[in-house]
């Protein structure tokens, strides 16, 4: 449902995403790993048309997301790191605004509304303006409008980032649901996520990928047999990499 085929983004001198190939079939959940500025946001934001790539291609359930952007994104559901929202709305007034902006109408809206509701457990807040949340619902609430659509496809950055351990629970129980079904891509920080969640998963540093595999495949590369240490032993953290570029310049 995801194709990614030699996907390239330079910003300036700067080459973010380098090279990368990978693909996400339905009924699967990749999470994608990698340290800070890895180049993990940057590919997201171009499998969702967010950005432009510099080379190669992305194609959603079939469609190019550059030569056919309204087909693909009509397809995918959104979470983006920092998910903004309008902070002087109620949720169900942006709720409706998300189902709108999707081309939901009548009772279908009506309907879509309700499912996220409940699958968000949005129930008690529906009436609040989205300043007055706490972080765990504003994020639940954003979530809400990138499933609002009821998408095939799933790009969800950062999805549980800030959210307390039962919150994060329930995130992660959704998302393990919603792949029976879908095809999801989501990038964590949190190893054990990767554990719980996850089918496969990707780990890109500096551009590149890294590493693919299942999760009991990546910690079978660590004689510990432990995710963050083959993590760590692949990977450079974001200091080390600056001090580099420092070093170069």
């Amino acid at each position: 449902m995801i194709k990614v085929e030699a996907l390239t983004r330079s910003f300036g001198a700067k080459r973010a995403v380098d090279d990368i190939s990978f693909e996400v079939a339905r009924g699967e959940v990749l999470g994608f790993l990698g340290p800070n500025g890895a180049g993990k946001s940057t590919t997201m934001r171009m499998i969702t048309g967010f950005i432009p790539p510099s080379g190669g291609k992305v194609s959603v359930c079939g469609f190019d997301v550059v030569d056919h952007p309204l087909e693909a994104k009509r397809r995918i559901g959104y979470l983006p790191e920092s998910a903004p929202s309008y902070s002087d709305m109620s949720v169900i007034a942006f709720l409706n605004f998300a189902a709108d902006m999707r081309g939901l109408r009548g009772d279908l809206r009506k309907q879509a509304i309700r499912r996220v509701v409940q699958t968000c457990h949005l129930d008690s807040v529906l009436g609040q303006t989205i300043d007055t949340l706490s972080k765990g619902f504003r994020h639940r609430t954003c979530l809400a409008q990138s499933i609002i659509h009821d998408p095939e496809v799933l790009i969800l950055d950062e999805p549980t980032d800030g959210l307390d351990p039962n919150q994060k629970h329930e995130v992660r129980e959704l998302i393990r649901t919603m792949g029976k079904t879908k095809a999801i891509i989501f990038s964590t920080h949190i190893l054990e996520e990767v554990e719980a969640v996850c089918d496969r998963a990707i780990i890109i540093d500096r551009g590149r990928i890294v590493a693919n595999g299942t999760p009991a495949e990546l910690k079978a590369g660590a004689p510990s047999g432990r995710l963050e240490d083959f993590f760590r032993s692949i990977t450079r953290s974001d200091t080390v990499q600056h001090a580099e570029a420092g070093a170069q310049a």
